[in-house]
């Protein structure tokens, strides 16, 4: 508008001053009237090319998650606008191990720095605002986390049980966000959104609630050197339970080469039914169906899953003494480890091996997975949400997209890297990453846990498997028995939900 004017008054001038006037010395008019003329022109010009400059800077709120901090020298007028917008307090609630200061291991001496970096980069990009955590630990998290939300005491939460808080209609749907900012959602590694989609009580499908920060899986783990020991070729890249199983027998007794006694195998004893779910998958089939207990059907009674039992059975007597109230392994990962196969570790293993120094000797391979839907492995890590009953969900918006920046990702991988394993695709570029040779396996099987993430783990259902499935391993009821007890338990429960 403000061009469109000034070329108007232009014209409207030039008429004016370039009509010559009939009386004496109007030669000498005309002249000095063009001169003024040409001097208007000129100045107008400048306040013309000036305005469509002006109008083309637009401020752009919804820049690249990877965006850095914009240095003082090179400020864009988009950016300063965009991080202008936004003042007051942002409140983000945490939960863990998280410190705001830097803390030291006792026994490591290692120095992890504090989230006040978070804080102190996140104000730097926003001048105006002030970041608040709200740190908790994990004990009694979800019912903390219930009660902030209805209260309102924080605008931003890490809800690793994301689906119960959906489905109550406590969070904000994030979809709105994501299409206004043309948010691009394909920096995440592969699944990672899709793991954490969840259901509010008007969805009819599972839709984004959460943006992943943390991430997490399981592997299984081998000692190259009993493998060695015992002539037994190392596993494949994609073990089958059938390739661990064989492996294993030829690995329980006396180690050939040192006289000890060597185990096949050990795992998790309270990770066993996420075992023989992940088992389950590979046998061709799945936890169920549905995502609202309302809607929901397990399949805990499957000719698979009684299958997938009955080789943790066998798994069990390939193990040591106390396996199953996670006993007897405490070596894996050092020089003086007897145990050949680990069937299901976290990721923060790799901090083990450069501890003991053990790098070359222990290999990781992939879970098992349901080749019809290419998927396999519970689901894990944290998301960060917008709290419904925030007042102020644009900022939290713009911490969530923060938590997929590069700088961001990389202070989780070098400061809380026994918890979080990277979530966007660019970490597998990073040469700290590229330096573990185990980091290629553990992206990888991010990449295809089962998403959306197994539903019936946010209730009751998750621990009547689990109690069921130990009662299977102790031997006081068969497999068949036990999933059928679970299978029927589990049913009455979805049903007290209805």
């Amino acid at each position: 508008m403000l061009s469109r004017k000034v070329a108007s008054n232009a014209l409207s001038s030039e008429s004016s001053l370039a009509r010559p006037i009939n009386h004496s010395g109007g030669k000498t008019m005309f002249k000095l009237k063009s001169r003024s003329l040409s001097l208007i022109l000129m100045l107008m010009m400048v306040v013309i090319l000036s305005a469509c400059a002006s109008s083309d800077t637009t401020s752009n709120s919804g820049a690249s998650a990877t965006d850095t901090a914009p240095s003082s020298e090179s400020n864009s007028s988009s950016e300063t606008d965009a991080s202008s917008e936004f003042s007051g307090t942002l409140k983000v609630q945490l939960i863990g191990s998280f410190s705001l200061d830097d803390k030291t291991d006792p026994v490591t001496g290692v120095t992890s720095k504090g989230v006040h970096v978070l804080k102190e980069e996140f104000e730097k990009r926003y001048p105006g605002v002030t970041v608040e955590f709200v740190l908790m630990g994990w004990d009694n998290y979800n019912e903390k986390t219930q009660t902030m939300l209805q209260s309102n005491a924080a605008d931003v939460y890490q809800l690793p049980g994301i689906a119960t808080f959906a489905e109550q209609g406590l969070l904000e749907p994030l979809q709105p966000f994501i299409e206004e900012d043309s948010f691009d959602l394909d920096v995440y590694l592969n699944g990672q959104i899709d793991g954490w989609r969840a259901m509010g009580p008007e969805d009819e499908q599972p839709e984004i609630y959460g943006l992943p920060f943390i991430g997490d899986a399981r592997v299984l783990v081998y000692d190259k050197k009993l493998f060695d020991d015992w002539g037994v070729e190392y596993l494949s890249e994609e073990p089958t339970m059938e390739e661990i199983l064989e492996k294993a027998k030829k690995m329980t007794g006396t180690n050939p080469e040192t006289g000890e006694q060597n185990y096949g195998i050990t795992f998790k004893g309270s990770d066993a039914a996420d075992s023989v779910m992940n088992i389950n998958e590979s046998l061709g089939g799945q936890w169920g169906t549905g995502f609202l207990w309302k809607d929901m059907q397990v399949e805990f009674d499957t000719p698979t899953m009684i299958q997938a039992a009955e080789m943790m059975v066998e798994a069990n007597q390939y193990a040591p003494e106390g396996t199953l109230v996670n006993q007897g392994s405490e070596d894996f990962f050092t020089e003086d480890n007897n145990v050949a196969i680990n069937l299901r570790v976290p990721p923060g293993f790799i901090n083990s091996l450069e501890t003991f120094g053990t790098q070359d000797r222990y290999q990781a391979t992939l879970l098992f997975e349901n080749t019809d839907k290419g998927m396999g492995g519970m689901f894990a890590g944290s998301p960060f949400a917008i709290g419904e009953s925030s007042t102020n969900h644009e900022l939290a918006w713009e911490w969530l997209k923060f938590s997929s920046s590069d700088f961001f990702q990389k202070y989780m991988w070098e400061e809380r890297r026994t918890e979080s394993m990277p979530v966007i695709k660019a970490a597998k570029d990073w040469e700290s990453v590229k330096a573990i040779p185990q980091m290629d396996v553990i992206l990888k099987q991010m990449g295809q846990l089962w998403a959306p993430r197994y539903p019936y783990r946010a209730g009751q259902p998750r621990y009547i498997l689990s109690e069921n499935i130990e009662l299977i391993l102790l031997g006081e009821i068969t497999p068949e028995e036990g999933l059928t007890s679970a299978q029927e338990e589990a049913e009455k429960w979805l049903s007290s939900q209805q």
